[in-house]
């Protein structure tokens, strides 16, 4: 009898710890969402209550770390159930940076909304529904244990990545034609950014279901397309850019 008695606590914790990395990924899920549609709207209530939001995502990974770190300490994991501990811990912490990058969106979206509305919004739009999209699948495989569905996740990242190169491009040919749009253009710069990097967080979390699932870590390296760093930029000589919108 003693032995069940504990068993149904160590369940009954694995239960809660679940439950709390569920709501952090709806929360995660809803914040990004919430985001883009501020920016769409060009609407600040909408991105305040994005940032002031954020406050719940911290408090729930604290949550979450200090029932890992009691859970390990008093019922010592092995095999499955300690990988499904420590890997809930790196997934609460790339959710949590999911939401970091989610708000500073939304603080973007608010002096982006006072200026003149420009053209490479529309290309943003699209790169964080798809962004949203890496998200909500990640969750589904980690709900479903499905790595194969995962390992889909870690591969279209790359497909974000070109979003962003693309949009970067166009950014900094936008700036260059006319430096009254270089506000509202680095403002959109660094929420391309944000929502890329959110991306990488998505593929953290698939690797980390495969880990869960197979007991090893993906030997594969992450694909990229990010390559902004070397990008070269001129005047825009035709209506080549265009086609991204």
């Amino acid at each position: 009898m003693p032995f069940q008695h504990v068993a149904k606590i160590y369940n009954k914790e694995l239960d809660r710890l679940n439950k709390m990395l569920l709501e952090m990924s709806g929360l995660a899920e809803s914040q990004l969402a919430s985001a883009i549609e501020s920016v769409s709207r060009r609407d600040t209530e909408l991105a305040t209550e994005v940032i002031e939001s954020d406050a719940r995502a911290d408090q729930l990974e604290r949550d979450i770390d200090n029932l890992v770190i009691r859970h390990l300490a008093l019922r010592h994991p092995i095999a499955r159930d300690l990988r499904e501990t420590v890997v809930a811990l790196k997934i609460a912490s790339d959710l949590e940076r999911i939401c970091d990058y989610a708000a500073n969106v939304a603080k973007r979206s608010i002096p982006l909304s006072q200026t003149p509305p420009i053209q490479p919004v529309h290309a943003l739009l699209p790169m964080g529904r798809f962004a949203l999209l890496l998200i909500k699948d990640v969750i589904d495989a980690y709900v479903a244990l499905d790595a194969d569905k995962a390992l889909g996740v870690w591969g279209r990242d790359q497909e974000l990545d070109q979003f962003y190169a693309d949009l970067f491009r166009v950014l900094l040919t936008y700036m260059m034609e006319d430096s009254r749009n270089i506000g509202a253009c680095t403002h959109l710069l660094f929420m391309a950014k944000n929502i890329e990097r959110i991306g990488d967080h998505a593929t953290n979390i698939a690797e980390n279901v495969h880990y869960l699932v197979h007991g090893v870590p993906l030997d594969r390296i992450r694909p990229k397309a990010d390559k902004s760093s070397l990008e070269v930029v001129g005047p825009r000589r035709s209506k080549e850019w265009e086609s991204i919108f």
